[in-house]
């Protein structure tokens, strides 16, 4: 979920808002058209509005670029880089325009800094090393300077500038929470994950429904979703089989979870309750409500109404874990999330072009803003949906008994493929 901290562009905001599923119903030019029966419609999934939209961004990122970089258009430079994101958009005259804002950067707000360094961490992965290395020494923004550090780890894990800036700005800031996720991770990016069958028999509270999402650490992988009922037994499709649905934990800026507009975060979310969306691009079919530690309260969260304490702990979050799971620190994710702010992920299905992603490894389903995706096929023509792995994934757990416990996303290993379903049976019997 993004946080608005300074002015957007219409267009900009329009997008962001929509990926977020937050809907302004008196902006007019907003409105997205959903028809809510049997077999949902949403006009933005017919081919020509997908194309009118595809033009409207790429004109945006042309435009909004070719503008002098200014205090004034900061908001238009910001604008291009989420729809480039958004897109995949690559071009040699955008890229050049990268690096001019690189040159620029220590002048810039931290909010650009930011969106810059989104905007470059999957995208380009190799080509501005200098140039993050650069800005890790001079921001004073901690999300920018996380992601610098993460953009520099990715292919030097020991680097020793990235772990002594890093150290020094903890010192700084001891309790600032995307600094301690930063740190952890430098010291914990190693360690043995603990039994997997230890998480999927813990108890946790009585009568708790969970969803276990099985991802790859590379999240360019989608991963599987099954359900466990509340009397501990793994939710079946028809032919008795176990019932799962792929499931993509990966942002479009592909950053670390512990910062915002990152990839899910691996860890406990509380789940409680479904709702539909008014957003163009999740669509209308039953999401699942999600929170993470900080975002709610700790009764709420460890669902006990006999607790007096408010101030939420990493050993409140301890407390809740298997014993072999406390000191796995990776899994800590969401904690960290939550406490740097990070709201509102869900689960939810997509009216999203997957042609924008058609050379990626987890076509056709479709990246976020960090919330947990299932792919949903959309006619061209009519812009009725075909197929939803979502609506499955929601009717299921209805019947498995609702939506009120935990959803649990987990990282197995760093296999480079997608999860299959024969990998977690053996956890499951």
């Amino acid at each position: 979920m993004v946080v608005f901290n300074r002015r957007f562009s219409f267009l900009s905001l329009q997008v962001i808002l929509m990926l977020n599923g937050i809907f302004y119903l008196n902006t007019v030019s907003a409105q997205v058209s959903i028809v809510d029966s049997e077999t949902p419609t949403v006009k933005e999934t017919k081919a020509a509005n997908r194309q009118k939209l595809y033009k409207t961004l790429v004109n945006g990122i042309n435009r909004n670029l070719s503008l002098p970089l200014a205090d004034s258009t900061e908001e238009n430079w910001m604008d291009a880089f989420y729809s480039i994101e958004l897109l995949r958009y690559r071009s040699a005259w955008a890229e050049s325009k990268l690096h001019e804002a690189f040159k620029k950067a220590d002048t810039r707000s931290g909010y650009f800094q930011h969106a810059l360094m989104e905007c470059v961490y999957d995208a380009y992965p190799d080509i501005f090393e200098k140039e993050v290395r650069w800005l890790l020494d001079t921001t004073m923004d901690i999300k920018c300077f996380a992601l610098c550090a993460e953009y520099l780890l990715r292919k030097k894990p020991d680097d020793r500038q990235v772990i002594k800036l890093t150290a020094t700005r903890r010192n700084l800031y001891p309790a600032n929470s995307i600094l301690n996720a930063l740190w952890y991770r430098l010291l914990y990016s190693n360690q043995a994950r603990p039994p997997i069958d230890d998480l999927i028999q813990y108890p946790f509270y009585p009568k708790a429904k969970v969803v276990f999402s099985f991802q790859r650490k590379n999240r360019n992988y989608p991963g599987i979703a099954v359900i466990r009922d509340s009397m501990g037994n793994f939710a079946k499709d028809a032919y008795d089989n176990i019932f799962y649905v792929p499931q993509l934990a990966r942002s479009m800026s592909n950053v670390p979870g512990y910062i915002s507009n990152g990839n899910t975060p691996q860890g406990i979310f509380r789940m409680f309750g479904f709702d539909k969306s008014k957003s163009t691009f999740i669509g209308p079919t039953p999401n699942i409500q999600l929170t993470m530690p900080g975002e709610t309260g700790i009764n709420h969260f460890i669902n006990d109404s006999t607790n007096t304490d408010t101030i939420w702990t990493m050993e409140w979050y301890r407390d809740i874990l298997p014993k072999s799971w406390k000191a796995y620190m990776p899994f800590y994710e969401t904690f960290f999330a939550g406490m740097a702010g990070r709201t509102e992920i869900i689960a939810h299905g997509s009216t999203v072009d997957p042609s924008y992603y058609k050379n990626t490894s987890y076509y056709p389903l479709t990246p976020t803003l960090g919330c947990l995706c299932t792919k949903e096929i959309w006619d061209e023509a009519t812009g009725k949906r075909l197929q939803s792995d979502q609506l499955r994934l929601t009717d299921a757990l209805k019947k498995a008994g609702g939506a009120d416990g935990y959803y649990i996303v987990v990282e197995l290993d760093d296999k480079q493929q997608p999860v299959d379903i024969n990998e977690i049976l053996p956890y499951l019997k």
